[in-house]
């Protein structure tokens, strides 16, 4: 039988599956921060989002194609954490409910799956939401770490939206570098705690499932042109470090701008893509309204990947170089 499927064809021991896995794994201490540090009503966030896109997957390959699900291949289960982590601990359930269905149905299943979409479909569901709704989308819980069953409506701003917002910031406000570093600070429930996706994307690079060009080159790019911008102006709000250990920026730079399907297969590819995403990251938060853009920045970047892919076409497998 000729089994057809998309490129790239590559003979790997590692399995769709096994991939999945392993990533799961890697985003799990960034869970367990948040957990601790959101409670009850981060992991509420979390169940629904997994179990939705899981359940939005088999129900569009069970009804709609009709077709055996793929919900075997945990995909879901990513997008559904990934879209999670995304998400303010207190945003309510239904509107994950509108995330997850925009993740899974809107930018993966109706493209024909996974391996197809050409956007990063946890990131398009979270700029939905946070276009459709922007209070909900920029309301942070007063992080109270270890305090599971605290339910309370407190809300403060975080570290960017002070940097952002306030003409003349006060130090005070802003936390250390060890709060940011631990995850001791208000934002997204999984990214908060530098420590624990390094910790994850340690993991990933000693398993090989993904390489260092664009964590490494976004990263690098992005604080190269805020630390600049910071040595001309001296101004605290551009403080490099803050800008690194705050917001989505480690967070998108290691799970989802390293994403298979939506970045380009060559290294010099990879590399140009990551570069990209620094350069918008850094335009985004310093010129525009919004404190944070990593996910706007990933996006853009991903409609940008069949042109780099022509650009910077591998070298064909079998083909001598020339002298």
């Amino acid at each position: 039988m000729l089994k057809i499927s998309t490129a790239p064809h590559l003979n790997t021991p590692l399995s769709t599956r096994s991939i999945m896995l392993h990533v799961i794994i890697a985003l799990l201490p960034a869970l367990f921060v948040g957990l601790a540090v959101f409670g009850l009503n981060a992991l509420l966030v979390v169940l629904t989002s997994v179990a939705a896109c899981v359940g939005f997957e088999y129900l569009f390959c069970r009804y709609v194609i009709k077709q055996s699900p793929s919900t075997w291949d945990l995909s879901a289960i990513v997008t559904g954490l990934l879209l999670a982590y995304n998400l303010p601990s207190d945003i309510p359930l239904w509107m994950v409910l509108i995330g997850s269905f925009m993740a899974i149905i809107v930018t993966k299943m109706v493209f024909g799956g996974i391996g197809k979409n050409m956007f990063n479909p946890a990131l398009v569901g979270r700029v939905f939401l946070f276009i459709s709704f922007p209070v909900q989308m920029t309301t942070w819980p007063i992080p109270k770490p270890f305090e599971f069953m605290n339910l309370d409506a407190e809300t403060s701003a975080t570290t960017l939206g002070i940097l952002k917002h306030s003409d003349i910031v006060d130090t005070s406000q802003l936390p250390d570098y060890w709060q940011m570093f631990v995850g001791n600070i208000g934002g997204c429930i999984g990214e908060t705690s530098a420590a624990a996706l390094l910790l994850g994307m340690f993991y990933l690079l000693y398993k090989r499932i993904i390489n260092w060009y664009i964590p490494f080159y976004y990263i690098a790019s992005f604080f190269m042109l805020i630390s600049i911008h910071w040595l001309i102006t001296g101004d605290i709000k551009y403080d490099p470090l803050t800008h690194l250990l705050s917001g989505g920026l480690i967070l998108g730079a290691v799970f989802m701008a390293t994403d298979y399907t939506t970045t380009p297969m060559s290294r010099s590819g990879k590399i140009a893509f990551a570069i990209g995403c620094g350069v918008l990251t850094y335009v985004i938060r310093v010129f525009s309204v919004y404190p944070e853009g990593v996910s706007f920045a990933i996006l853009i970047m991903n409609a940008f990947v069949p042109l780099l892919d022509n650009i910077y076409i591998p070298r064909l497998f079998g083909r001598q170089r020339r002298a």
